[in-house]
């Protein structure tokens, strides 16, 4: 599971990379992966200090920092 995780993380990686800030569901409809493993992953993204995560009305978005 731990490298699904990362597989993930890096996935969302290069798309933040490519198109810049995206909300969570849009990126969760892009990878086309579960809640839990986007969440976990944004997790571990978060937890290296390379995303910046931020309430915008409704939603999440994320972006690189």
């Amino acid at each position: 599971m731990v490298d699904m995780v990362g597989e993930v993380a890096g996935r969302i990686w290069d798309y933040l990379d490519q198109y810049g800030e995206v909300t969570i569901l849009r990126l969760k409809s892009y990878l086309k992966v579960s809640n839990t493993l986007i969440c976990m992953a944004i997790g571990w993204l978060a937890r290296e200090h390379k995303v910046i995560i931020q309430k915008q009305k409704r939603e999440y978005t994320i972006s690189l920092k």
